[in-house]
């Protein structure tokens, strides 16, 4: 008996040091838990315009297989992301605003020539700081698999390569769609399309892990300018051209229309594939772009022509903070969860992807201040959403050509159906009832002075909040060295 209560007690005593341990190595990282969430798969487009979709109302181009995703989940008609590319993925895979991680934009604040404005911009970092803990490290953490190809564009070599941020397989590529390069280098058929690459190799990783949880991103560089295309499906949207459509003379470009194509076969070829796997009804399909399209220029006066797209009824284009540069489609699917069919007009904004990939993977917290709210419940349809406002913040200058400018130093604040522009040069306010005037063409800030008082209040503590830093008084002792303009579309 004695023998019986001893061997007792020291049965207790392994188990309350296993279970301690256990506890240690969770907290300082060194366990792994088992995935309780679905399969996910995030594909992200670029440069894909708000009403470059057939199922946002275009007529020209061709999306069938989008089409089908957005019929099976639900459609964000009120999602914003960053004004351009960088600072859009580092918000989704870092969690947090540009005004935490200091990306605001794409290259240097010499890119484009500010010297005649009244200020100086904020200078802009290009690599997501290693501090900040990816969403597919914390994933990893919670026991997917995890692969990346595509456009990366937060920092593409040494320990800033998705390979080391939590990515266990990754293959960067982007700034052409044929005879491209990969990082790290990998063979592939002479005249393969870039699209085309990064779907086998999304297949193929789908095909090698579909036995365990995985996170699959796949950040296509279509339909990112220079606008090359497979000729076949060019040939095909030449027969459409002249032909009625939702946007006038803004969508006829069959270039792009076959780009757009091609994007489209991407996803349709995932979506086939998780469902030869048998793991389409435990997979969360999430589709986005990563800002507006290009196009609107024209309408704005800063070109006198251009635009491969038109975002109409939106205002203006990629590279502005009106709508037509930051609001972009978001399709998620989740068979036997998110309803069928599915839209929601709730503003949401590019860091809510991180928290809800978070709580949709069971994800432990990572150690920087998250700035996003899950979208999860409005994906379910629950009401523990709670309403608040979303905020952008632009200390910078993106140009358009000589001494023309897509946007100039500038914060937004958008909550219900109202957006409030502060124009950061002069003070300048802009109001707009988005529920009436989707186009951004009436300024209210004169009539409703009461909402303009009240968000821009809300719009200052907001930056005071999480320190946001701001242009400064351009003094002449800083110039740009650039002394040409660089255009970018």
């Amino acid at each position: 008996m004695l023998w019986i209560k001893h061997s007792q007690k020291m049965n207790m005593a392994i188990r309350f040091t296993i279970y301690c341990f256990v506890i240690i190595l969770f907290f300082f990282g060194g366990f792994t838990l088992h995935a309780a969430g679905p399969n996910i798969v995030l594909i992200l487009a670029d440069d894909l315009g708000y009403t470059d979709l057939a199922c946002y109302s275009s007529r020209y181009y061709e999306t069938p297989n989008i089409d089908k995703l957005a019929e099976q989940g639900i459609r964000f008609l009120n999602h914003h992301h960053c004004q351009n590319c960088t600072p859009t993925r580092a918000a989704i895979l870092g969690g947090q605003h540009p005004a935490r991680t200091g990306i605001y934009t794409v290259g240097g604040i010499d890119r484009f020539d500010w010297s005649k404005r009244p200020l100086r911009p904020v200078d802009n970092i290009t690599q997501l700081p290693l501090d900040r803990d990816t969403i597919a490290q914390q994933l990893k953490k919670a026991g997917y698999v995890t692969g990346m190809f595509g456009k990366w564009h937060i920092g593409d070599s040494g320990d800033y390569h998705p390979s080391r941020r939590g990515f266990d397989e990754a293959i960067v590529s982007a700034g052409k769609h044929y005879d491209f390069e990969t990082n790290p280098k990998v063979d592939y058929p002479t005249g393969q399309y870039l699209a085309d690459f990064l779907t086998d190799r999304a297949v193929g990783f789908l095909e090698q892990h579909h036995q365990k949880p995985f996170f699959l991103y796949l950040p296509h560089f279509g339909v990112h300018s220079p606008h090359q295309a497979k000729p076949e499906l060019i040939a095909r949207f030449e027969k459409k051209v002249g032909q009625s459509d939702a946007h006038g003379e803004g969508h006829n470009n069959p270039t792009y229309a076959a780009m757009i194509a091609s994007v489209d076969e991407s996803v349709g070829r995932i979506l086939d594939t998780l469902d030869r796997l048998k793991v389409a009804d435990n997979t969360v399909v999430i589709f986005a772009s990563d800002n507006g399209g290009v196009g609107g220029y024209v309408r704005e006066g800063i070109k006198k022509s251009g635009g491969v797209t038109d975002n109409a009824p939106l205002r203006s284009g990629k590279g502005s903070l009106y709508e037509g540069g930051t609001r972009v489609p978001l399709i998620v699917r989740w068979p036997n969860r998110i309803e069928q069919g599915i839209r929601c007009n709730v503003p949401t904004i590019h860091v809510d992807l991180y928290a809800s990939l978070l709580e949709l993977g069971s994800a432990p917290k990572p150690n920087q201040i998250l700035d996003g709210q899950s979208l999860v419940p409005l994906m379910l349809g629950q009401d523990s959403f709670e309403s608040r406002a979303i905020f952008q913040h632009f200390p910078g200058y993106l140009g358009a050509g000589v001494d023309s400018f897509r946007t100039t130093p500038v914060s937004t604040i958008c909550l219900e159906n109202w957006k409030l522009l502060e124009f950061l040069e002069d003070g300048r306010l802009e109001l707009y009832d988005l529920q009436r005037d989707i186009g951004e063409t009436q300024n209210l800030a004169n009539s409703e002075r009461e909402k303009t008082k009240e968000l821009h209040q809300r719009l200052i503590a907001w930056r005071s909040e999480i320190h946001a830093p701001m242009p400064t008084i351009n003094d002449g002792k800083d110039l740009p060295k650039r002394k040409k303009q660089k255009v970018d579309p």
